[in-house]
């Protein structure tokens, strides 16, 4: 018994001073080579550590209205088009266009047939009315100022790239490099069409009935409700021999 307690104490003592070694080389680490700690950045993924960032910008249609014109050019209802088009391609849900018109200026009377004009064709082609939003603005020292039609898109920021400030045929920690992964984020962000996609996706389109009418019909009266296949699009399955 007596020789069992001596050696459970040397022992005790033995992972004691292992444990305050293992402290005291620790702290002598940290002290000496501060860059061995290993940096935050270096634990996530491209996408977070060269984030694309998605901010809103205004896109405008200037439109020329001269004083005493009838309304608008082919020219320009063929941008108004393209530009409504493009409204729609980046609408994510809650957009609307605001129509700019001037006051007090020479060609006030004649842009305000014009924005008329402007939101019958934008009706036409699908806008609701309150996706559409007029407002006055004045001017100095412009004699006849344009109409603007505007709205607000999100635009992606690539991150910028070319970033090495470590030695890279020297790792020993294996981590991943500043660099890495920046010109995949970057090629993304000037590919994607519509920039509020990284935000939130997109609301669903209305569905269509005209299907769902036909099944729910042939349901009533009791008919199959699967489509007609002709003799050529059924599957012959011969029999065993």
């Amino acid at each position: 018994m007596k020789n069992f307690k001596t050696r459970d104490l040397r022992s005790g003592c033995f992972i004691l001073a292992a444990t305050v070694s293992a402290f005291a080389l620790g702290g002598c680490m940290h002290a000496s080579e501060p860059g061995t700690r290993v940096a935050g950045w270096t634990l996530i993924d491209a996408s977070q550590r060269h984030p694309i960032l998605v901010s809103q910008e205004p896109t405008v249609l200037p439109l020329r209205v001269a004083r005493g014109s009838s309304g608008l050019s082919p020219r320009q209802r063929a941008q108004i088009l393209d530009f409504y088009a493009h409204f729609r391609a980046q609408d994510s849900g809650g957009s609307r266009i605001v129509i700019n018109a001037p006051s007090g200026s020479s060609n006030e009377l004649a842009a305000m047939h014009a924005v008329h004009e402007v939101r019958a064709l934008l009706q036409s082609e699908g806008a609701a009315e309150s996706d559409i939003h007029v407002e006055a603005y004045h001017t100095e020292g412009e004699p006849q100022p344009p109409i603007r039609l505007s709205y607000m898109s999100y635009v992606a920021e690539a991150p910028d790239c070319g970033v090495w400030p470590t030695n890279l045929a020297s790792e020993p920690a294996n981590l991943p490099y500043p660099n890495l992964g920046c010109a995949t984020q970057r090629n993304f962000a000037a590919q994607i069409a519509n920039a509020s996609d990284l935000l939130e996706p997109r609301g669903m389109t209305s569905r269509a009935s005209e299907r769902r009418d036909v099944t729910w019909n042939k349901y009533i009266k009791g008919e199959p409700t699967g489509s007609k296949k002709t003799d050529e699009e059924k599957v012959k399955v011969k029999g065993n021999n």
